[in-house]
């Protein structure tokens, strides 16, 4: 009976020495698994805005379109529309054309201008543009229809 004992103690034995083999192997393809799929979703890049902080950042584009004149305004981006009349739009020089709206006011103007009148989308195609800008463009314009 002792030498079935011994043989059940080694077997025992020898299962707890080869249990820590067979399971290491088995968890190795799972971490090996999971680094390679943690290779494959990582970011491929990061924002770095630097040290400015985030309104300094934002002013710097408003500050230098504030430099543009309301020529550059109409000869950059309202041309499109008033050189030719598309749907519509005064040509520009139309004194004929440009004299009822004129009647309006320049602020009148302006604020069609922002919010967008019949085909003409908000502040025209110049998303970026501010009211100012905007109000030195329709001015240009006047002057060119005469007005």
């Amino acid at each position: 009976m002792i030498k079935q004992v011994s043989a059940v103690a080694m077997i025992t034995f020898g299962f707890a020495l080869a249990a820590p083999t067979v399971y290491a192997d088995d968890a190795a393809p799972e971490s090996s698994l999971e680094a390679k799929i943690l290779e494959n979703i990582k970011p491929v890049g990061q924002v770095n805005v630097g040290s400015a902080p985030a309104a300094a950042a934002a002013a710097a584009p408003a500050a230098a379109a504030a430099a543009r004149s309301g020529k550059d305004i109409v000869t950059g981006t309202c041309v499109a529309c008033h050189g030719t009349g598309v749907a519509g739009a005064p040509k520009l020089g139309d004194k004929a054309a440009w004299s009822p709206r004129a009647s309006k006011g320049v602020d009148g103007l302006l604020k069609n201008a922002i919010h967008g009148l019949n085909a003409m989308p908000p502040r025209g195609t110049c998303a970026d543009c501010s009211d100012d800008e905007l109000k030195g463009a329709i001015e240009y314009m006047l002057k060119r229809a005469g007005l």
